[in-house]
């Protein structure tokens, strides 16, 4: 790495102001500062300074993200082989043929959101953040395995242009960059985002008989009275364990709850994420999980399905701990993280179980919260500048 270095430093020169190369001052800072930490310091002025920077925390979220991935990789192999009645369940095997079904989502959502970050700051002559390197594992995850590539390539750039740049770039948008994609695509492109063959890969080859690939959560949306059941892709009922483990037909990166929970623990001991808005959310979907299990009907037969299995089902688990506890887009007062919490874990629960025809809620609840967090933040900071000058206003 030292001699790396030295040769790039070498060139560096020709690519700051006055530089043969000057006009790409921005490219070649982006990747000088993903390779090697910058030396440079504060000349003037009082600053705190953190080993912690941005890099480093979207590092760690990308490697709390990495149960999720190689699970779902494994998984999609599982959900194939269990569709065309293949019996070999060889790890690696089931493993590889994930690994080549996703790794063109993975290299287009960061070929095309890198590049258009990478434009713009060669435009607005600003450093490349490094808030992509999350957004862009993020975006496959949450997508069906059999999404077009070039439909995922149109959303990614609605999304990085119009919810991103137009606001000022990493750390200005108000919206969640991976589900204003997942948004995008579920409303643009509705037929490749729902129904029983976008959420598993069966390649060149046929279904066996009796082969669903609907999720959980689509089943239960379709069924009605006494019909209402989850069943995996071969048509046997699914126990909590295949729900809290994630061997189910679903978007990719958040069908296993276990392996959510190894990233949280990550996310957690490093302070990364909040967890009032994760207690928060926990408790705002199992209270609306509790209140739809007592007051189910024929039409909305949510009986079936106990409260603690709504938080292990479909994507509420991931949303509420990679989507919810975004730093940028969620609440920053310490009870306003507690507000935003648990709307976003009832209103999820909320959409999934009384909206037939959008039976995963956890996307539109965190999107819905994030255009109100500025709101509810607005709202606690007035109520304690109040309650302050309350206590200075002397007794008569």
């Amino acid at each position: 790495m030292k001699g790396l270095k030295k040769k790039i430093d070498s060139v560096k020169p020709h690519f700051e102001k006055g530089g043969k190369y000057s006009k790409l001052h921005s490219v070649f800072d982006g990747f000088y500062t993903f390779l090697f930490t910058p030396n440079e310091t504060s000349k003037s002025g009082v600053h705190i300074h953190d080993s912690n920077d941005s890099k480093r925390t979207m590092i760690t979220v990308v490697i709390a993200l990495l149960p999720c991935v190689l699970f779902g990789m494994w998984n999609i192999g599982l959900q194939h082989n269990l569709a065309v009645g293949d019996p070999d369940r060889a790890f690696f095997r089931m493993f590889f043929y994930g690994f080549f079904a996703v790794l063109p989502q993975i290299l287009t959502a960061y070929i095309v959101g890198l590049g258009i970050e990478f434009i713009v700051a060669q435009i607005r002559g600003h450093e490349i953040q490094e808030g992509f390197l999350v957004s862009g594992i993020l975006i496959p995850m949450i997508c069906p395995v059999d999404t077009p590539c070039w439909m995922l390539a149109v959303s990614v750039a609605f999304a990085v242009i119009f919810a991103k740049e137009v606001f000022g770039g990493t750390g200005y948008n108000f919206l969640n960059i991976a589900l204003v994609t997942r948004a995008f695509l579920f409303f643009a492109y509705p037929s490749k985002m729902s129904g029983d063959n976008v959420f598993v890969s069966l390649g060149n080859q046929h279904a066996v008989d009796g082969y669903s690939g609907a999720t959980p959560l689509g089943q239960l949306a379709s069924a009605t009275g006494g019909d209402a059941q989850v069943l995996n892709v071969v048509g046997d009922p699914l126990s909590f364990t295949d729900m809290f483990f994630g061997f189910y037909p679903g978007s990719w990166g958040e069908t296993s709850t276990f392996c959510i929970l190894l990233g949280l623990g990550i996310l957690l001991i490093t302070g990364i994420a909040s967890w009032k808005i994760i207690f928060s959310a926990v408790f705002g979907g199992f209270f609306m999980g509790v209140v739809a299990h007592h007051f189910a009907n024929e039409l909305y037969p949510v009986t079936y399905l106990l409260p603690w299995e709504q938080l292990s089902l479909g994507g509420f688990a991931f949303a509420v701990t990679f989507m919810a506890t975004d730093p940028v887009t969620a609440c920053r007062t310490e009870w306003g993280k507690y507000i935003y919490g648990f709307l976003v874990g009832a209103i999820a629960i909320l959409i999934r179980c009384y909206n037939t025809g959008y039976p995963e809620g956890a996307m539109l609840a965190v999107l819905l919260m994030n255009c109100f967090a500025p709101l509810i933040d607005y709202i606690v900071v007035n109520a304690n500048i109040n309650r302050r000058m309350k206590r200075m206003v002397p007794n008569d």
